[in-house]
């Protein structure tokens, strides 16, 4: 079984190809103190109790438990702790390693914790050693190694995860704090095999172009599939991980960020499910941090296909601070794609959800903070006549919040430089608020805004105020029109209703307003 799971294992190198996007600055969030838990003095001296009467008989057995898997269905294997490395020769730790990493190729089922304690301890010892001895080691890492290293880290991680029914609450008005994450029972052997692959990747005796035979396309893929994973222990560790392999492997950039593409693609388009969409958004904002300039066109489309269109699922609140970052840095390194974010922001502005709306404002302030004025420009019109819309919700945070525009000075100086056409956009919705908005601090920021417009151009804030005022009296106009000719035909249909008369509306009566009275 292990000849053929190393026969699929490629063997032929493949050429470096070109750093696509520059050079990336990555940070290490991984907490510190979740990856020292397992501590290096869980060791015990039950692991040496045989060392002495035996060492050479364990390096010669060849422990080989393969992909094996232990539940309770089946009885435990033959699963003795091996030798320390310290109470070896030097000559032979490299062949005891090997061992140690065959041991804990063995998995054990987690979901009942009074079974294989002894076994379960033994294997969490050996993987504290093996992390030990991979932190400390001194010489490059040879094929053999690397291949069993691989191996023993795909036979714990790479699993099905089994999704627990949440009773579809992702599709509903998502609440962060409703349900409490689920937590894998098998995170003490998890945790230590995580922090092997990550001092094994970020290893100075990991060399690059021999490790990307094992950890291949294939590799990442599994890798960025358990990113769906319920335990957030398991995604904050997938995310150092991930980091890691994107800035050691070269080779693997294109193909991370396409993978990501697609799983971004599905998320959007086909389930609205995924529990570690925050995670990557967070690995991408390092990612288009270290984008070379000028961005290619693939960087573009990214930014159109993949992460404008994130703003639509309904669980938006779960990863917009991440998103919002992304979408902020692609706008800093090149301003000329502030009005292709601004009108995908428009595209898909939420209609009945106020709380999602308070989110959009807050993103809107931050790429309009980093938006020239030809970009500016080019979007305005619509663009005001959303805030317009905002200014006069009735819902105040969102009403607020589009006020606070008005605080950051470099949009105010957006505003003032083209005031002739914002102001008669947004000046009804102003005006309305100042005089019968229910909320007595959107009132107040209100005529604060007013009072902008009015100290900079007072020719341009009368004729919209005078504007204003024809409006409202043509509105009443029609209004009384219409209250009259309502009036005038219930009168008709009292005279003739006692006569069993048909009655006939005349058809000047549908000039009086929009109702249709008449037609």
């Amino acid at each position: 079984m292990i000849k053929n799971i190393l026969n699929k294992l490629p063997r032929k190198h493949t050429k470096s190809v070109e750093n696509h996007g520059g050079s990336s600055t990555f940070s290490s969030n991984s907490s510190t103190t979740s990856r020292t838990n397992f501590g290096t003095s869980s060791r015990s001296s039950n692991s040496n109790a045989t060392i002495l009467s035996g060492i050479n008989s364990n390096l010669n057995s060849g422990l080989n438990y393969g992909n094996t898997k232990v539940n309770g269905s089946s009885g435990p294997p033959p699963y003795e702790a091996l030798p320390s490395f310290k109470d070896v020769p030097n000559g032979e730790k490299q062949n005891l390693f090997i061992k140690k990493l065959s041991l804990c190729c063995v998995v054990f089922d987690f979901t009942d914790p009074s079974k294989y304690l002894k076994e379960k301890d033994i294997k969490r010892q050996t993987l504290v050693e093996l992390v030990d001895y991979i932190t400390s080691s001194n010489g490059k890492f040879n094929e053999t190694i690397m291949q069993e290293s691989v191996r023993m880290i795909s036979v714990n991680l790479f699993r099905t995860h089994t999704a627990q029914p949440r009773e579809n609450k992702v599709l509903e008005a998502f609440d962060l704090e409703e349900d409490e994450p689920l937590m894998d029972p098998s995170w003490p052997h998890l945790q230590i095999v995580y922090e092997f692959l990550l001092r094994f990747i970020a290893s100075p005796e990991t060399d690059a172009k021999l490790a990307k035979r094992y950890i291949d396309h294939s590799f990442v893929l599994k890798l960025l599939d358990l990113f769906d994973s319920e335990d957030p222990r398991e995604r904050e560790y997938l995310k150092t991980v991930l980091h890691r392999i994107y800035g050691k492997f070269m080779v693997h950039r294109p193909f991370i960020r396409k993978s990501i593409n697609y799983i971004f693609f599905r998320f959007i388009f086909e389930t609205e499910k995924h529990n570690g969409i925050a995670e990557l958004l967070e690995i991408l904002g390092s990612i288009i941090n270290g984008f070379a300039l000028p961005l290619k066109e693939e960087h573009k489309l990214f930014l159109v296909r993949a992460l404008i269109p994130l703003h639509r699922p309904k669980c938006l609140p779960t990863y917009h601070q991440q998103l919002s970052y992304c979408i902020t840095q692609f706008v800093e390194k090149d301003c000329k794609l502030a009005d292709t974010v601004i009108w995908g922001l428009l595209k898909y502005w939420p209609i009945t959800n106020s709380s999602k709306e308070v989110m959009f404002i807050g993103e809107l302030e931050e790429v309009l903070e980093a938006t020239q004025p030809p970009e500016f420009q080019r979007c305005l019109v619509r663009l005001f006549r959303q805030i317009g819309r905002c200014l006069s919700s009735s819902h105040f945070q969102v009403a607020e919040r589009a006020l606070f525009l008005w605080n950051n000075d470099h949009i105010e100086n957006l505003i003032k430089q083209n005031r002739k056409i914002i102001l008669p956009i947004i000046f009804p919705s102003l005006e309305k608020n100042s005089r019968n908005h229910w909320n007595q601090a959107v009132q107040s920021l209100t005529l604060n805004v007013r009072k902008i417009f009015s100290d900079v151009d007072p020719e341009l804030f009368e004729e919209c105020l005078l504007k204003f005022q024809e409006d409202e009296a043509q509105k009443e106009e029609v209004k009384m029109k219409r209250e009259s000719a309502w009036k005038r035909l219930e009168e008709i249909a009292a005279v003739k209703g006692k006569s069993n008369e048909p009655v006939l509306v005349t058809r000047r009566l549908s000039t009086n307003g929009p109702s249709g009275i008449g037609e």
